[in-house]
């Protein structure tokens, strides 16, 4: 634990190149997948398949992980090995993963990419779930765990700005002459970069030697007492009212969004464009990028100011609220003809996921403070692991959820608009309108959590006594 007040410029910009690797590398996944069925011709249930299994396998992982770089005796510390390995191992997997060919057999294509991505997500696994403890215990200052989470999100936030440029690369023919042969040839320029991003916090954020801790011992004979504790790090992590509250919380406004989001490329072109996916141009990527832009320079640093002027759990109430105003000015600025208008409600509406990881990973910290004096263990990693976990399962149900909602209302995108309007206002009413439901829920959830900056105080001066006692 970092105990001085200001972390250096230097380490904070460390951890933010590793969050654009983070978030870059599933951005433009996402992108890429479509693909699969566009043309290479996956069936609905292959897509299905390779979206979802290597994900339960994320999931599964990534406990084992955080318990595994929790216990972990090294002179370079708890964390940044695995960041190294981690880091190349998914560089690789994502460059090889890619290489599909159309003339290959469909089965071939389906097997390669499945358990090439099994590789990438355990490479993830890997090194996304000791980063985030890293994050967690760069400071022990209330505000200044919110400026490293705001310049790390901030940084981050470029890979969502940058990721929908890639519709445009992908289909533009003056580019590649076909999608397949675009993405074998960006997954190496995407990889190279990314790689070399996730590297810099493993090379260089500070660590210390963690040879002489008292840890549990992770060796083959102790394989079942470490899944036992595992689980019963679980038990305990849920135990705290907060981190639960911040846990139902994230998954409630990252379900919810996500969801949606799906369906942003149907609303825009069905309900702006009457259906013709080629009158849309940039407007389905301008949608992403510009709300992406709005939480970098808008978003991110007004959450910081608030969070420092009124407190954490202030901010993020005020933060949802104006997200809030965004859905609803969405709904009435999706003006067939007029695409443009959608601009002016995209500020708003970015508070609402914009804000999010920003202020709840600063509160993740100080609930993993409060463990300390419960249990005597530092465990970042497992709080980081259950957390992202939430994330993840919220993400797979989204993906169901989205399917739903499309069957719900009826739309059919091979016919014309005006012949299914009732289901494109359908779906616009669901796009604006579900995800003020997953805020509004969140909110009353998030409505007694009360870690205030004094209580905050409070318990670091606990746990400075406590330390000293153990010295």
């Amino acid at each position: 634990m970092n105990n001085s007040v200001k972390v250096p410029m230097g380490q904070k910009i460390a951890f933010g190149l590793g969050m654009l690797a983070m978030q870059m590398f599933p951005a433009i996944l996402g992108i890429f997948m479509v693909v699969l069925i566009e043309d290479l011709n996956f069936s609905g249930w292959m897509w299905s398949f390779v979206f979802l299994v290597p994900r339960i396998f994320d999931a599964i992982t990534d406990p084992i992980m955080g318990f595994i770089s929790d216990n972990t005796k090294s002179k370079w510390g708890r964390r940044r090995q695995y960041l190294f390995i981690g880091a190349i191992l998914i560089g690789l997997a994502y460059i090889f993963m890619w290489q599909l060919y159309k003339e290959d057999a469909l089965e071939y294509n389906f097997w390669y990419f499945f358990l090439w991505s099994l590789v990438f997500y355990l490479g993830l696994t890997i090194f996304s779930v000791p980063y985030v403890a890293m994050g967690y215990e760069m400071s022990d200052d209330f505000h200044e765990r919110t400026n490293i989470m705001a310049i790390s999100q901030w940084i981050g936030q470029w890979a969502w700005v940058i990721a929908p440029l890639f519709w445009i690369i992908m289909y533009d023919p003056n580019w590649f002459p076909s999608a397949d042969v675009a993405v074998r040839e960006l997954a190496i320029w995407v990889a190279i970069p990314c790689t070399i991003f996730a590297l810099v916090p493993a090379f260089f954020m500070k660590s210390k030697s963690t040879l002489n801790e008292d840890y549990e011992p992770l060796n083959s004979a102790n394989i079942g007492n470490s899944l036992k504790k595992i689980f019963v790090s679980f038990g305990e992590a849920f135990k705290i009212k907060e981190f639960r509250k911040l846990c139902g919380a994230t998954f409630l406004i990252f379900n919810a969004f996500n969801t949606v989001a799906a369906l942003t490329f149907f609303v825009i072109v069905y309900k702006l464009f009457n259906g013709d996916a080629g009158a849309s141009g940039i407007w389905v990527s301008m949608f992403g990028c510009i709300a992406a832009l709005g939480t970098t320079f808008i978003v991110i640093p007004t959450v910081a100011w608030m969070s420092k002027k009124l407190g954490k759990k202030r901010a993020f109430m005020l933060a949802q609220s104006i997200s809030l105003v965004g859905y609803v000015m969405l709904y009435f600025l999706f003006i067939p003809g007029k695409p443009w208008m959608y601009i002016i409600a995209l500020p708003f509406f970015s508070f609402g996921i914009g804000s999010l990881f920003t202020i709840m990973m600063s509160m993740t910290a100080d609930v993993i403070d409060l463990d300390e004096i419960n249990t005597g263990k530092r465990r970042e990693g497992i709080f980081g692991a259950i957390y992202w976990w939430m994330v993840k399962i919220g993400f797979g149900i989204a993906g169901a959820l989205s399917g739903v909602i499309i069957a719900f209302v009826g739309f059919n995108s091979d016919l014309a608009t005006i012949d299914q309007q009732a289901a494109v206002d359908g779906l616009h009413a669901f796009f604006c309108f579900f995800p003020m439901v997953g805020t509004i829920l969140a909110m009353l959830v998030m409505r007694d959590y009360d870690i205030t900056e004094e209580k905050a105080k409070d318990i670091s001066a606990q746990l400075e006594v406590l330390r000293a006692q153990k010295k």
